[in-house]
């Protein structure tokens, strides 16, 4: 396989999808913020950053020779989408696109730039947007940080230059041509045929000056220089490039609804939700999110059947199969029914604990109506109304049998106010967080295996069983997810604000415990991923689950 030809790099386009609150954040001040943080982190790399120390001396060199530019792209404005996990709250769907180009002023250079050279610095970026967004007070802006950053390459010149894209010749020149086309592959000498002939067979270019390909994760254009000149811009932008990142803003939203169904189902499973309407509300509004996507993809197929331009509707349709958004479509549809069906089954399981705790209440009533005990007191009061001041000793016997068949009433009624009130109560979990800290003043944080709040920090504890003394619960949960003995000192406070806990009426109580056993018997177990030690003057830094940093406020360890 025939290897001497090299593509000539000109520049690169990156897309990364999210949702922004744009009621915390301004997006044009977000995007000023993020090329001076790349800009600052490419300046000064070292060698733990650079995951390819063979190629540290070139990337430095293109680090340092940089020009970058950012701006958001809106895709989709009211779209109110909730992290299932952490509950921040978003209201636009689009995309930050990155206009990228080495050496721009010594275009000379740019001929040293190989297809595995560009792969490298797109890693390091994507893993600085990750520290960023761990940060305290960067919650308006929610990356897609599961996918890599797409890198749309493009070239203006080949070495030999002005090569005919024939089939033949694209078969001529496969191997070369397919270590541009997935940038993310990472280009082993050993990649079979099959794979080479697999990567080249979706050339969407109708010319044989130009090569286009779209892969999942990043894509590839050549354009004869005389074409890129003429059409890039005023074509090739509009008709191949625009349309990919907001298919991936589709995809990266239903990738979205889909987890969130999944988080939902499991937690209708497990009883996590003391209140089922809650459930309901989310399901609703994450079936709003759906009918704006399928409303948006309406749109593209909309294009499929009345626009004429071949080469444009034949990228859609790669796109739609590339992303595979129809087979994920069908996905969130199922689940949606599943989820659907498991709400209704816990509306039929609580409407039966309901009831059956209101016919305690209501049987007493019913007895009373059913004996005519009420008829006896109308009747009794209208006989000692009758009575004549002479017959005392009848009118105090009838009114003391009023009297007792009243109290019948009144004990009866409000055995029925209790028993709703304690319906009412069962509807509000309970909760213990324990504040555990050592001889050295550092404080036990767990890191959360589940939602809500999946990979937050936490302080240990969790719900109180049904019948469980609340101080033994706090124990409980303390040795089940830090294997620790504590004793508890005191009580820190009684924590019940609304919305508290994202998964109902929750309320906690909140107490400063000290450690019976030694530190080093401390590990990870049950609900907990990670387990550690937090000095006192780290904990305002740290995004911590639920109200906890309110409850170490109160506890006087964070001023």
């Amino acid at each position: 396989m025939t290897e001497n030809l090299q593509f000539i790099y000109k520049e690169e386009i990156w897309f990364i999808s999210a949702f922004l609150n744009t009621t915390k954040v301004n997006e044009n001040k977000l995007s000023q913020h993020f090329k001076n943080l790349i800009h600052d982190k490419l300046s000064n790399l070292t060698d733990d950053d650079i995951y390819r120390k063979e190629l540290k001396d070139n990337l430095i060199e293109m680090a340092k020779n940089i020009n970058l530019s950012c701006k958001w792209v809106t895709y989709v404005e009211n779209f109110p989408y909730t992290d299932e996990n952490s509950e921040r709250k978003y209201n636009t769907l689009g995309f930050f696109q990155f206009d990228i180009e080495y050496f721009k002023d010594d275009p000379s250079k740019k001929e040293k730039i190989n297809s595995l050279l560009i792969q490298q610095i797109p890693y390091i970026v994507l893993n600085l947007l990750k520290e960023f967004s761990r940060k305290p007070g960067n919650e308006g802006v929610f990356f897609d940080l599961e996918s890599p950053i797409y890198i749309f390459t493009i070239s203006n010149k080949t070495n030999p230059p002005n090569i005919s894209w024939t089939q033949e010749n694209i078969d001529k020149y496969k191997k070369v041509i397919s270590y541009w086309t997935v940038i993310y592959s990472g280009q082993w000498p050993d990649y079979s045929e099959k794979l080479f002939d697999r990567r080249i067979r979706d050339n969407l270019s109708n010319r044989l000056s130009e090569l286009h390909f779209i892969y999942r994760n990043s894509g590839f254009i050549y354009m004869a220089e005389q074409n890129y000149e003429n059409f890039f811009e005023s074509y090739m932008k509009q008709y191949v490039l625009d349309p990919t990142p907001k298919m991936r803003a589709v995809l990266f939203a239903l990738r979205s609804i889909n987890q969130s169904l999944d988080s939902l189902f499991l937690k209708t499973r497990s009883g996590a939700f003391v209140n089922i309407e809650i459930v309901e509300d989310k399901i609703k509004n994450l079936g709003l999110l759906r009918g704006l996507i399928q409303t948006r993809l309406s749109v593209i197929y909309n294009e499929l059947d009345y626009n004429r331009r071949e080469h444009y509707t034949s990228v859609l349709k790669h796109l739609i199969n590339e992303f595979e958004l129809k087979d994920l479509v069908n996905r969130v549809n199922d689940k949606f029914k599943i989820i659907e069906a498991a709400l209704q089954e816990l509306y039929l399981q609580k409407s039966k604990e309901n009831q059956e705790r209101t016919e305690k209440g209501l049987s007493l009533l019913n007895l009373l109506f059913g004996a005519g005990i009420l008829a006896d007191l109308a009747g009794v009061i209208l006989i000692a109304l009758s009575l004549e001041e002479s017959d005392l000793p009848s009118i105090l016997l009838h009114s003391l049998i009023a009297l007792f068949i009243i109290g019948i009433l009144v004990i009866t009624l409000g055995y029925y106010i209790f028993l709703r009130y304690k319906i009412k109560e069962k509807e509000i979990g309970k909760a213990v967080d324990a504040i555990i800290e050592d001889n050295e003043g550092n404080i036990v944080l767990i890191k959360r295996k589940y939602p809500p709040f999946k990979d937050f920090y936490a302080l240990p504890g969790g719900l109180v069983e049904k019948g469980e003394n609340i101080k033994h619960a706090l124990i409980r949960e303390v040795k089940e997810e830090t294997n620790l003995d504590v004793q508890i000192i005191k009580k820190i406070g009684y924590y019940d604000e609304e919305g508290r806990d994202p998964r109902g009426p929750i309320h906690s109580t909140a107490y400063k415990c000290r450690l019976k056993g030694n530190v080093s018997d401390m590990k990870s177990r049950d609900d907990a991923i990670d387990i550690i030690l937090v000095p006192r003057r780290r904990l305002k830094e740290m995004d911590l689950a639920f109200d906890h940093k309110k409850i170490l406020t109160d506890a006087d360890l964070i001023e």
